[in-house]
């Protein structure tokens, strides 16, 4: 029986044109199932973390930090088919797919999302790892990156920056590029959209979903991660993402409006440091790139071709080719 959500999806289709919503590809060698598993207390409760690989093989393991606010793991587990390179670790967020859910806005502060990572360190007693963060995760990446390379660099063999939110303003400028390219239409209800209550609520997220299907997600997850997810208790928390962010990807409200964390690139190491972003990206693959090129020394900017903002569910082989050289290279 098809949920509104997919009928506006359907229409969303149309709007958009040929393209939307192809089948997704599931990479050789997935595991949905982990190795390990554990409930980490943090503050304000404890999170979900899994494990797939060996934590103490040769290789540091990659940490992978979920977007959002409010999203899950569930759309990293292609990269699970590296652990038999190295361990991959995968958690959700407090509030957010299998972590405990209090509900309560005075976790919803990023320093506190900081914590997730070193609490999940101390954990698994990892001495040294990768760090990837995608869009809202990559602010926590960036964040943590800053904080690491300056009091404890040998901890951090690399970060990786996927379309990361590192400037709202920067990022509301890009997504207003973007929806100027939309049919008129759907640009015109976009806008007005903006305006509670000016547009009914079924027109507004039909638009949205068309935005959405030319510059966040451009497949669906394959049917066994679609049913991995769909087993989760929370596999999307609108609540944290409405007050963090707001009620679309183009319109910030929340409390990150005026983040800016552009100084912080300042604080990077250049030769550890790579940014990454889809061909179709939401986080435009020029402004990534300039994030890049700000990093003293220059950090590396690699785009991964036929992706939108969900890069490893859209293109999840073009993406693992250049994440494996790249950790590898970075042992």
């Amino acid at each position: 029986m098809m949920t509104r959500r997919a009928v506006l999806a359907g229409a969303a289709a149309l709007a958009a044109g040929p393209g939307f919503a192809r089948p997704g590809v599931e990479i050789a060698g997935i595991r949905l199932e982990p190795d390990h598993e554990a409930m980490v207390a943090v503050p304000g409760g404890r999170i979900y973390v899994r494990v797939n690989g060996d934590l103490k093989g040769p290789r540091p393991p990659l940490v992978m930090i979920h977007g959002g606010p409010g999203s899950a793991h569930w759309y990293y587990l292609n990269a699970t088919a590296m652990a038999g390179e190295r361990a991959i670790i995968l958690y959700d967020q407090l509030d957010c797919g299998r972590s405990d859910a209090p509900d309560d806005p005075a976790n919803w502060q990023l320093p506190r999302f900081l914590d997730e990572l070193d609490a999940i360190r101390a954990h698994f007693g990892v001495a040294r790892w990768h760090v990837l963060g995608g869009s809202w995760g990559g602010t926590v990446a960036l964040e943590y990156a800053a904080r690491v390379f300056r009091d404890a660099p040998d901890t951090l063999a690399s970060v990786i920056l996927q379309s990361p939110l590192v400037s709202t303003p920067l990022w509301l400028r890009d997504a207003g590029v973007l929806k100027a390219g939309m049919p008129p239409k759907i640009r015109d209800l976009l806008d007005r959209c903006d305006v509670p209550g000016a547009v009914p609520q079924a027109e507004c997220d039909a638009a949205t979903d068309a935005f959405y299907a030319r510059h966040v997600h451009l497949a669906e997850p394959t049917p066994t991660i679609a049913a991995y997810k769909a087993a989760l208790p929370r596999s999307f928390s609108s609540g944290i993402y409405n007050h963090m962010w707001g009620r679309a990807e183009f319109t910030a409200t929340g409390t990150l409006k005026d983040y800016d964390g552009t100084p912080l690139l300042q604080s990077l190491d250049g030769r550890r440091t790579l940014f990454v972003a889809g061909a179709q990206d939401e986080a435009i693959p020029a402004t990534v790139a300039g994030f890049a090129a700000a990093v003293p020394g220059g950090a590396t900017f690699r785009e991964v071709p036929d992706a939108a903002h969900s890069v490893m569910n859209d293109n999840p082989g073009a993406y693992l080719a250049v994440l494996g050289p790249w950790l590898a290279a970075h042992d």
